[in-house]
C-alpha cells in the first residue's frame, strides 16, 4: 500500500488492498482530490485517522433509469411538504452531515479538515449540495463532487424529518442528466432506491 506525500501521486487502483484502500496519506487539496474523483478513488477516513484513499471493488452505483421511487415516496412529493433546492447552503448540508451519528463509526468522517476542503471544491464547480426545506427550516440534503463527466459521486447525506434524505436524492436524480450516481459503498437505504453493485472495471469506464 502507497504512503503519499504532497509531491507523489496515486497508485493503479488495481493495487489496492482487497477492502479497497489504494494509498494512505497526502492532503486534501482541490488538485489531489479532483485527480482522486477522476480516477475512481475517494477519500474515507474518521477523525482518529491519516487519510485513507478509496476504491473498492465491486462499487456501489445507481444507474438513473433504475431509480425506485415507490408509492409511499410518490405520496411524499404529492404532499407538497418539502421543498428542494441545489447548491442554497453548501456549507450547511456538509456540516449536517458531519453531525449525523451513524452505526459502526465512532466518530464522523466529514472532519473539519473535509468540510473546508469540499468548501473549496464547492466554490471551484466541483461540488454540489442539494437541500430539502420545511418551513424554511434546513431538514435534509446530500452533496457530492461533478467533475464534469456525467458522473455524480455523491458523498453523503443527512435527514431530519421522515424521508427528506430520499427527497433530496430522488429529486437530484429526477432532475439532473447523469449517466451514473456513484453511491460508493453498499447501503439498504440507497439500495432500496435502485442502487447496485458493479465491478471496478465497468465503474472506471464510465469515468473515461
Amino acid at each position: 500500500m502507497k504512503y503519499l506525500t504532497q509531491n507523489t501521486g496515486f497508485p493503479d487502483v488495481n493495487e489496492a488492498s482487497k477492502e479497497g484502500i489504494v494509498a494512505i496519506g497526502g492532503d486534501l487539496s482541490v488538485e489531489r482530490l479532483v485527480l482522486a474523483y477522476r480516477s475512481g478513488i475517494f477519500p474515507w477516513f474518521e477523525s482518529d485517522e491519516p487519510i485513507l484513499w478509496w476504491s473498492p471493488d465491486p462499487r456501489f452505483v445507481l444507474f438513473p433509469n433504475k431509480l425506485k421511487v415507490s408509492k409511499s415516496m410518490r405520496q411524499v412529493f404529492r404532499n407538497k411538504d418539502y421543498k428542494v433546492t441545489v447548491n442554497k447552503n453548501f456549507r450547511a448540508v456538509i456540516t449536517e452531515c458531519a453531525l449525523v451519528k451513524r452505526n459502526g463509526q465512532e466518530s464522523t468522517w466529514v472532519t473539519d479538515s473535509m468540510i473546508e476542503a469540499y468548501v473549496e471544491l464547492h466554490k471551484l464547480g466541483y461540488a454540489k449540495s442539494v437541500e430539502v426545506w420545511k418551513d424554511d427550516n434546513l431538514v435534509g440534503g446530500l452533496y457530492g463532487v461533478d467533475i464534469g463527466n456525467r458522473v455524480f459521486c455523491g458523498e453523503s447525506m443527512f435527514t431530519k424529518e421522515s424521508n427528506a434524505s430520499k427527497v433530496a436524492f430522488i429529486s437530484f436524480v429526477q432532475n439532473t442528466n447523469y449517466k451514473l450516481i456513484d453511491c460508493q459503498v453498499y447501503t439498504n437505504h440507497l439500495k432500496s432506491l435502485g442502487a447496485e453493485e458493479i465491478s471496478r472495471n465497468e465503474f472506471l469506464k464510465f469515468l473515461e
